[in-house]
């Protein structure tokens, strides 16, 4: 099977920092190229009750074999006899296969827990019963959690969509829906997930700004739950192959990195008092023009453009100024 080659990708160390993750497949390939396509089944099993009886029966089989070799010893030791050395050997046989039905058959489920079984190699099914269950003898299991857990992604450095140096950590909540896949198709199912959580959060995180949208891109910091559904969904679909599901993503922390903190801050502050002015000075011009318009409503003073230049100028800067203003009285103007 002829198989696609990637395009070669020039390499800079310089960049590794800024450059976002390259997008490869992440299907397991098995030998001779074919890929590994494993689903979970039900594996055969009895039940509890069934499984008590047949535990009684193998118990029962063991001790009778146990007293039959006793019988058989004594027997060859007094007669030396070929009936007390064939009874010996039909004993030690039937000790041996009860033992081994008895310890490879005869399995115990813990709620929350299943185990995957193999005969001599081949996967035959996935046991989820809880208690007690009897599978087919000579097989060999083992023991996959499917309870729900979760683990915080370490904290990462990388570029936002500004370039802007930011650290930025996440939760992810996980479960395990497809043991066989978990067990079979990926080395370390946990590790391939701490791995691919740590990729597709960078990744996620190079999409968006920080701060503020840019070109249509939600911010980091003001569209959080949706940075978070979008994480979740890359989560899933890089984790599918390990028969993972994600039951939900949270950004944990989030900030910008210590040598741009400072300036950033400086910048939202300047930002602050940039709206905060914008504010007041709408309000003031609004506070003007209806003293104005009451001043000239009731008639109470007569004012030709000049005065009313100087009256709107006055009370700009009462309105506007950080400090109470101060009423200076013109003295002069008692004294004609």
């Amino acid at each position: 099977m002829k198989q696609e080659q990637h395009p070669d990708i020039p390499h800079n160390p310089d960049n590794d920092a800024e450059a976002p993750p390259v997008a490869v497949s992440t299907q397991p390939v098995g030998s001779e190229g074919k890929r590994v396509h494993i689903k979970e089944v039900p594996v055969w099993s009895l039940g509890a009750g069934p499984t008590a009886i047949v535990l009684i029966l193998l118990l029962a089989v063991l001790i009778a074999t146990v007293v039959t070799g006793i019988s058989a010893i004594n027997s060859l030791e007094s007669t030396g006899g070929a009936e007390g050395l064939a009874g010996l050997i039909v004993s030690i046989v039937l000790f041996i296969i009860a033992t081994v039905v008895l310890s490879t058959s005869i399995k115990v489920v813990s709620p929350g827990h299943t185990l995957t079984t193999q005969f001599f190699g081949r996967y035959i099914g996935t046991l989820r019963r809880t208690g007690l269950s009897f599978v087919p003898p000579l097989s060999v299991t083992k023991r996959v959690s499917v309870r729900v857990r979760n683990f915080e992604t370490e904290e990462a450095k990388v570029n936002d969509y500004n370039g802007n140096p930011i650290n930025i950590a996440s939760i992810i909540v996980w479960q395990v829906a497809d043991t066989a896949q978990a067990s079979f198709s990926v080395e370390d199912y946990e590790e391939f997930l701490t791995q691919q959580a740590d990729s597709a959060l960078r990744h996620v995180a190079t999409q968006h700004p920080y701060d503020a949208p840019v070109d249509g891109r939600i911010s980091l910091r003001g569209s959080t739950e949706e940075v978070s559904r979008e994480l979740a969904d890359e989560v899933a679909a890089r984790a599918a192959v390990a028969g993972i599901e994600i039951i939900e993503a949270r950004i944990s922390s989030l900030s910008y990195a210590p040598e741009i903190a400072q300036a950033m801050l400086q910048r939202q502050q300047a930002a602050a008092i940039v709206d905060a002015r914008e504010t007041i000075v709408e309000g003031a011009v609004t506070m003007v023009e209806s003293a104005l318009d009451q001043l000239q409503e009731r008639d109470i003073v007569d004012l030709d453009p000049e005065r009313r230049a100087a009256m709107v100028s006055n009370l700009l800067v009462v309105l506007c100024s950080d400090n109470n203003a101060q009423p200076i009285v013109n003295a002069g103007s008692l004294y004609h």
